[in-house]
C-alpha cells in the first residue's frame, strides 16, 4: 500500500505527464467547449458583418425587451419564492404540509406549455371571456375592456410562475440551516413578523435568494417558446430571425455573443455575492424553528398566497391540457404523436447515457491528475449549461454544416459518390447539443460521487493488480450507481423539454414532443398540442418527485 502511495506521489510531482485518461478528459472537455468557441469565432470573424445594421435597427429593441423581462421575472420570482419559503418554514397554516411540496410542481411544466395554456384560458374564445360575456350580456370585444394577453407583462407572469421554484427551493434550504435563536431574540425584543422577515430573514437568506434569482434570469434570457408566442422580440427571438429569415450566421453569432455576455455577468454577480457574504452561527448547536400557528384570516391569507403561484404555474396548464387531451382520445393514436414520442425517447436516452458516461470518464481522468487540474478543466467543460439552447444551436450548426460539406466534397473526389449531409441531416447534432447543454449535470453528479469514495479503496484495487480502467469499472462505478442513475434521469428529462436547440438543429420533418407542441400551438391548434404537452409534464414530474424525495 505504501508503494502505491509513493508511486502516486511521484506521478503528481512529475508534472503534466500525459496518459490515456488525461487524453480522454481533454478530448471530452474540448468537445464541450467547441460550440461556445464556434459562436465566438463566428461573431468576431463573420463573413458578412451586419453588426452596424443590427445596432441601428432591431438590436436595441431586442436588448431592451430582454433586460425588462429579466428584471421583471427576477423581481417577481424573488418576491414569490422568498415569501413562500418564509411562510412554509416559519408558520403552520391550512394545507402547509401539502403546499411545501406543491410549490415545486411548476418545475415540471415547461414555460412554453404554460404560455399556451394561459392564452387558451384567457383569450376571446376562452372560458373566462365567454363567461364574462354571458354574465353581463356583452356581445363583442368592443363592449368591454380586457387586458392584452399576448404581451410583455403576461410573459413576465407566465415565466415567473414557472421559474420561482428555483428561488423558493434555495431560500427554504437557507432558512432551514439557520438557528432559531436569533429569531427568538428578535421576538423577545418586540420585533413583529414583518420586521423579523425584513431585518433577519432576508439578509440572512440573501445569498440563496440572489443565486436563485440569477438562475431565473438566465432561464428568462434563454427562453424562446414563451416570448415567441407572446410576440415579444428578445435576443433569443433575434437569433432565430437573423438565422432563419436572413440566413446570416455571423449576425446570429453576434447576438448569441451578447446573450452569453449577459449570462456571464449574472454568473459573475452571483459568485461575487456569495464570495463577499459571511454568516456565522453564534451558538454551538443549531436549534430548529418552532413554527408559529396561523389561524383565522391570517392562515387563509398565507395559504392563498402559496396557492396562487402553484395554480398559475401548474394547476392551470395541466388542467387546460388535460381538458383538451382527455376529451379527444383520437389524439393519442395519431402517427405524428407516436413518431414524436419515439424520437424524443431515443434522443433523450441517447443524450443522457452519452452525457453521464462522458462525464464519468472525464472526471475520473481529471482526478488522476489531481484537484489542481480539475480546477482548470471542470468549469470550462460545464460552460454549456449556462449557454441558452439557441446559442448552442448556432455554435453547432455552422461548423457541423461545414464539416458535412467537406466530407461530401472529399467523397466525391475519391469515388464520385455524393452522400449528401451526413451529420446535419440526422439527430446526431441534436444529441450533441443536448450533451453540451446538460453536461454540467453529469459532471456535478460524478465529481460529488467520486469525492465520497475513500481513497483507500482504489489504492487497494491497484495493489491487487487492477489498472486505472479496472479500478473505475470495479470500484468507482458500482459505488456511484445511484448518483449516476439520478444524473441520467435528470439529463433525460431536460432533453425531452429542450426546445430552442432542437428547433435550430433538427432535420426536416423531424419532431420531438417539444417541437410537436410548439408547431401545433403556433398554428393555434391547442387541442393537438395538448397530448404531447401532457406527456412532457408527466416526464417532468418524475424529476420533481425525485427532487422532493432528496430534499425531505
Amino acid at each position: 500500500m505504501a508503494d502505491i502511495a509513493d508511486r502516486t506521489q511521484r506521478r503528481h510531482r512529475s508534472g503534466w505527464r500525459v496518459d490515456r485518461w488525461t487524453v480522454f478528459a481533454l478530448i471530452i472537455a474540448s468537445l464541450m467547449i467547441f460550440p461556445i468557441a464556434s459562436v465566438l469565432w463566428s461573431a468576431f470573424f463573420p463573413r458578412e458583418n451586419i453588426w452596424p445594421h443590427l445596432l441601428a435597427t432591431t438590436l436595441p429593441r431586442y436588448l431592451s425587451n430582454s433586460l425588462i423581462l429579466m428584471a421583471g421575472v427576477g423581481l417577481v420570482s424573488a418576491a414569490v419564492g422568498s415569501v413562500t419559503a418564509w411562510l412554509i418554514t416559519m408558520y403552520r397554516f391550512p394545507m402547509a404540509r401539502s403546499l411545501e411540496w406543491a410549490l415545486l410542481l411548476p418545475l415540471a411544466v415547461p414555460a412554453y406549455v404554460g404560455a399556451y395554456a394561459m392564452v387558451d384560458f384567457l383569450e376571446f374564445a376562452g372560458p373566462v371571456q365567454i363567461a364574462l360575456r354571458e354574465l353581463f350580456g356583452w356581445s363583442s370585444a368592443r363592449d368591454y375592456y380586457f387586458p392584452e394577453i399576448r404581451s410583455r407583462g403576461m410573459a413576465i407572469i407566465v415565466l415567473s410562475a414557472g421559474l420561482y421554484p428555483y428561488v423558493y427551493l434555495m431560500t427554504r434550504a437557507a432558512l432551514r440551516e439557520q438557528s432559531a435563536c436569533s429569531y427568538e431574540v428578535a421576538r423577545a425584543l418586540g420585533a413583529g413578523p414583518f420586521r423579523r422577515f425584513f431585518r433577519l430573514g432576508l439578509p440572512l437568506s440573501r445569498p440563496a435568494i440572489f443565486a436563485g434569482t440569477a438562475i431565473v434570469m438566465m432561464e428568462t434570457v434563454s427562453d424562446f417558446g414563451v416570448v415567441e408566442f407572446f410576440a415579444v422580440q428578445t435576443l433569443t427571438t433575434g437569433i432565430f430571425s437573423v438565422w432563419l429569415e436572413s440566413y446570416n450566421a455571423g449576425g446570429a453569432a453576434q447576438i448569441s455573443t451578447l446573450v452569453l455576455v449577459l449570462v456571464l455577468v449574472l454568473v459573475s454577480l452571483e459568485r461575487i455575492s456569495r464570495a463577499r457574504s459571511r454568516y456565522y452561527g453564534l451558538s454551538r448547536k443549531t436549534r430548529p424553528f418552532s413554527k408559529v400557528a396561523l389561524t383565522g384570516w391570517q392562515g387563509m391569507a398565507a395559504a392563498l398566497f402559496c396557492l396562487v403561484p402553484v395554480s398559475i404555474g401548474f394547476v392551470l396548464p395541466v388542467s387546460i391540457m388535460a381538458w383538451h387531451a382527455l376529451g379527444q382520445t383520437a389524439l393519442w393514436s395519431e402517427q405524428a404523436l407516436l413518431r414524436a414520442i419515439v424520437t424524443s425517447l431515443g434522443l433523450g436516452l441517447t443524450a443522457a447515457l452519452i452525457t453521464v458516461g462522458a462525464a464519468v470518464i472525464m472526471v475520473y481522468g481529471i482526478r488522476q491528475r489531481g484537484r489542481r487540474f480539475a480546477g482548470y478543466l471542470l468549469p470550462l467543460s460545464t460552460i454549456g449549461y449556462a449557454a441558452p439552447g439557441a446559442v448552442l444551436g448556432v455554435g453547432l450548426l455552422v461548423p457541423v454544416s461545414a464539416l458535412d460539406n467537406w466530407l461530401a466534397d472529399a467523397l466525391v473526389l475519391l469515388n464520385g459518390w455524393d452522400p449528401g449531409l451526413l451529420l446535419t441531416g440526422t439527430g446526431a447534432t441534436v444529441v450533441y447539443a443536448y450533451v453540451t447543454r446538460f453536461f454540467a449535470i453529469g459532471v456535478n453528479a460524478s465529481d460529488t460521487a467520486m469525492g465520497r469514495i475513500s481513497p483507500s479503496l482504489p489504492m487497494a484495487a491497484r495493489a491487487l493488480g487492477q489498472d486505472a480502467g479496472g479500478t473505475l469499472r470495479h470500484v468507482y462505478v458500482p459505488m456511484m450507481r445511484g448518483s449516476v442513475a439520478t444524473a441520467v434521469l435528470l439529463v433525460f428529462v431536460d432533453s425531452i423539454k429542450e426546445l430552442p436547440a432542437t428547433l435550430l438543429l433538427r432535420p426536416f420533418n423531424f419532431n420531438t414532443l417539444a417541437t410537436r407542441v410548439y408547431e401545433q400551438a403556433s398554428l393555434e391548434k391547442i387541442e393537438t398540442a395538448s397530448a404531447p404537452a401532457l406527456l412532457i409534464i408527466l416526464v417532468g414530474l418524475t424529476a420533481v418527485f425525485l427532487l422532493i424525495r432528496n430534499t425531505r
